[in-house]
Order: structure tokens, then sequence, then C-alpha cells
């Protein structure tokens, strides 16, 4: 079978473009992220930080680049057949993982299948898979029963679950558990000597990192580290990041409340910007496992009492430049993104309480849990559990950390032992752009919702021959949603970000600190 060979991206003029400009190098970046990040393991949380902490010591065989599209990152390129049943990776000469060990094509197959057997994506890409191979230490190969043109998409995935390359050594009897040690291939290492729970996570410079040669685009292209350390400083207050922002005892803070941003705005020494292009929806998550949220009239019941200013009046007040209402199934903006049934949120507490009545609900406890170190979740948990008091149901809101919330949220046990009934939570712009990657809209992830209608017209949406084709099926999806409920959408959100003025590079998205300097 004839592979037709895709360009390479390489060449002095892209070395040259790449040249770093007049910036000191080395040194410490202090980092505030969101929160601590419980989970280091990306494949065993799948939470926002522990993707962003993935990015500092992992890399990905694809990468996406600015304008949402996969680049070549780990590889060097790949090979696809005329027909699209065979595609040929190859890895780029000369990687290395943190312990010195080569990276070869088995750790990618290794990843790639631990990988695709708990991402949404991942698994529609192995069930397109007749066998995946590896050919030579640098070559592996998919073999499909079927075309999948979005075979880089799947592998460059930027979000939960983000396909990681790991040593294979590490992953082997690891079955669902956590990997033993934290080692990558990426431009930082984990340096676990200085880890301190609930106080610091800290990274150190691979010297052994080998950057692409092109211009960095978001998280594609040449990442350079130029600090030799990275520590990320666990302030749960927003009141003492501000300060310690001020005061130049941190670098740059990834989550400000809008509250605070004003007055950061008005300090000289600091720069605030709209850190997510595409933008975070905030959602209600159901438990469909156990009462009372097994039954769908009860979850549907919500619906008519929904207004989604509420909640996002609740994060950010009446700053419009950084929320929207009437929010969808799908990232605002995007390909995907459609009004259709929008109009079933309409803040109508009486017509909940009448649903609610008819829908067989018996008054069981539901447990609400609320992230308190997460300022946003927070908020947002305190005004569901609220409304979801006015409607008619009795509330149990129990408050805990975030880490905590993460831990909790996959105990499948009934309430009384320990269970969960509803979580809020973010959904980044790269979890619902698509059907391909959308977390709330399958039963493979928390609250485990059996959504068989939604699960044909995913498939349907992979086969669609057109962009249309697939925009019709996406709208179709968002119907279903508002009958089967898995989750409700709360609204779209754009983080503030602020940092110390002399750091230069910061993305205007998150999962990354390759590429900054400080002047």
């Amino acid at each position: 079978m004839r592979l037709a060979r895709r360009p390479l991206v390489g060449g002095a003029l892209m070395a040259a473009l790449a040249r770093p400009g007049h910036a000191q190098t080395g040194g410490t970046l202090n980092f505030v992220p969101v929160a601590d990040v419980t989970v280091l393991d990306p494949y065993y949380s799948g939470t926002d930080v522990s993707v962003e902490h993935g990015y500092m010591v992992f890399d990905t065989l694809y990468a996406m680049d600015a304008g949402l599209q996969p680049r070549p990152q780990m590889l060097e390129g790949h090979e696809s057949s005329p027909d699209g049943l065979r595609w040929r990776l190859t890895l780029r000469e000369g990687l290395r993982f943190h312990d010195g060990a080569p990276v070869l094509a088995e750790d990618a197959v290794a990843s790639i299948r631990r990988w695709a057997g708990i991402d949404v994506f991942g698994m529609s890409l192995m069930a397109a898979t007749d066998r995946l191979d590896v050919v030579s230490d640098r070559v592996f190969e998919f073999r499909l029963k079927r075309p999948f043109p979005l075979l880089p998409n799947a592998l460059g995935k930027p979000a939960t679950y983000t396909p990681f390359i790991m040593p294979r050594r590490l992953l082997e009897g690891v079955g669902k558990g956590q990997i033993k040690e934290i080692i990558g291939s990426g431009p930082y290492r984990y340096s676990a000597g200085e880890r301190v729970v609930g106080a610091q996570v800290v990274y150190r410079r691979f010297e052994g990192y080998l950057p692409r040669p092109e211009p960095s685009s978001w998280l594609a292209g040449g990442k350079r580290a130029a600090f030799e350390r990275v520590v990320w400083r666990i302030i749960p207050d927003a009141a003492t990041a501000a300060a310690s922002l001020q005061k130049g005892e941190v670098d740059w803070w990834a989550d400000v409340p809008p509250d605070l941003a004003p007055a950061l705005r008005r300090d000289p020494a600091l720069r605030v910007q709209i850190n997510d292009a595409i933008g975070g929806e905030v959602i209600m998550r159901f438990n469909g496992l156990n009462p009372p949220f097994d039954n769908p009239a009860v979850r549907r019941a919500i619906l008519p009492a929904i207004r989604q200013a509420d909640f996002m009046t609740a994060i950010a007040g009446d700053d419009h430049d950084v929320w929207r209402d009437r929010v969808g199934v799908w990232s605002v903006g995007k390909p995907m993104s459609t009004e259709a049934g929008i109009e079933v949120m309409a803040g109508d507490v009486a017509k909940a309480r009448q649903l609610l009545a008819a829908s067989g609900y018996k008054g069981e406890r539901v447990v609400v849990m609320a992230a308190a170190d997460y300022a946003s979740l927070f908020a947002v948990a305190q005004v569901g559990a609220d409304l979801l008091r006015r409607i008619g149901f009795n509330v149990d809101l129990q408050t805990m950390d975030y880490g905590t919330q993460v831990q909790r949220r996959g105990n499948r046990a009934a309430v009384e032992q320990g269970g969960w009934s509803i979580f809020f939570t973010w959904f980044n712009g790269f979890n619902r752009y698509d059907p391909a990657a959308h977390l709330g809209i399958t039963d493979n992830w928390f609250g485990w919702i059996k959504l068989p209608e939604i699960a044909a017209l995913r498939e349907r949406w992979f086969d669609a021959p057109d962009l249309a084709t697939r925009q019709a099926i996406a709208r179709e999806i968002q119907q279903r949603v508002w009958q089967e409920v898995p989750y409700i959408p709360l609204g779209t959100y754009y983080p503030i970000t602020a940092y110390r003025r002399e750091l230069t590079g910061v993305p205007k998205g998150g999962w990354t600190v390759f590429n900054l300097r400080r002047m």
C-alpha cells in the first residue's frame, strides 16, 4: 500500500525565527495555580490542574496551535495511506525521558492504549482501529477498520484526558491505578523531594529536552524552558494571593476573582488579561446511579428554574466582558455552537416545582459537594443549592476542599455510604468543543448516566461527510441533552489572569509556562 507523506516543518529559517530575544534565563518563576495538584497522574484525575501539571512534565505526539489545529510535536511527522486506513507515525530523533531513557515507539503505544481506555475520544479512535503496532524504535502504525481523519486531533487533544506519553515501564501492571513515578519527556522535571502538599509543587528544567525548531504557537512548536525552577505556590485565599502578587512574592496568578481585577489593573507593576479565548463552562453534574437523579424526570424538572445569569453574576458580578449566558452544550462561537432548545432554561421556579412534584421525587437527600477553596465553584455551588431548595429538594450542602471533591466524585456509593448527588465543575473549551471530546455526553465520566441515543448520534457525527451535517447532528445532540439532562450548563466564563509586567510570553490560554521570560 502506497503511503502519502505529510510535509514536515523545519529548517534554518524556523530555527532562526525561534531564537529568543533579549531576556533573562534561569532563576525561579513563582506561579499561583487555581488549586493544589492532588493527583499527579493526569490519566487518573483529568482535572484542569492535573492537565496543567501534565503539560509541565510530559509531552504529546501532536499539539494544538493557536488556530486550534493539531501539529506534530513529539513526532517527526506521519504518513497516511490514500484510503485512510493506515497511519505510520515517526518519533523525532533524540527524545529522552527525564531518567535518561530514550523515548521509543513502544512507550508511545503503551501510553496510547492506557489513554484510550479512559478517554472518550480515545475510545472512539480505538473502536476504529484494527491494530496498533510497533514497527521500529521510532516508528509505530495504526491499521484502521475505517477511516478516522481526526486521528491527529485525538492524539493532540489538550483537555481531559490528554494523551501524554509516559515510559512503558511505569505503565506495566498499573491498570486503573496511578503511576508510581512522575517521569516524562517534557521541558520540566517534577521535583518530588520538594513537594509540600497544600503548599507547593516544584519543577526543574530538563536540560536534555529537545525543543522543536519552529516558533511556538499555543501548545505547539518550540517549547523553551527559560526558568531553572518553576514553583507552584498554593494560596487558597484570594486576598493573600493578590497581595503576594503586588509585593512581587509571586510572578503570576492564574485565576483572579473578578472583584479583585480592578485593583490589580491599577497597579503599574502588573498586567491583567483574559486567560482563555474559548471560555470555560460551569456545569451542574448529576449522579445517575442513585436516587433521586437516576430518574431523568427529576433531572429534567430543574431545567425551567435555571437562569444562567444568576450563576455567572455570582462569579463575576455585572462584568459582561468575562461571561456569557444563553450557553448550550458546545463551546460558544465555535463550529458546533447552537441555541437549539436553549429556551428550556427560563428562570421559572414555579414550573420547576410542578415538574418535580410530578416526577416521582420522594424527598431523598441530595448531597451537593462544594469546593470551599475554589472561589468560583464555591459561589455557583451556593447559588445552585439555594435554587434546589426553592424548587423543593432536600439539600445537604457539604463543604470540602477541591482535592477532596476530586477524590470523592469517583465514589459510586449511595449518599449514606459517602456518595454524592451533585457537584459543580468547569468544562474547559476543548471538553465541549465538539462531540468527539465532550465528557458530559458520555457515560464514561463521573455521574455515569447511560445515554444510548446520544451515543448513537455521536457515532453518526464521526462518520458525517461535511461540516453542515456535523452541525445538524450537534443540534440534535443538544436537543437530546435537554431531555436526558446528564448535566446542566450554567454559562461561560472567561478566566482572568494577572502577572508581573516584567514577564513576557504569558499565553492567552492555560496549560503552559513555556516560552515565558523575565525581561
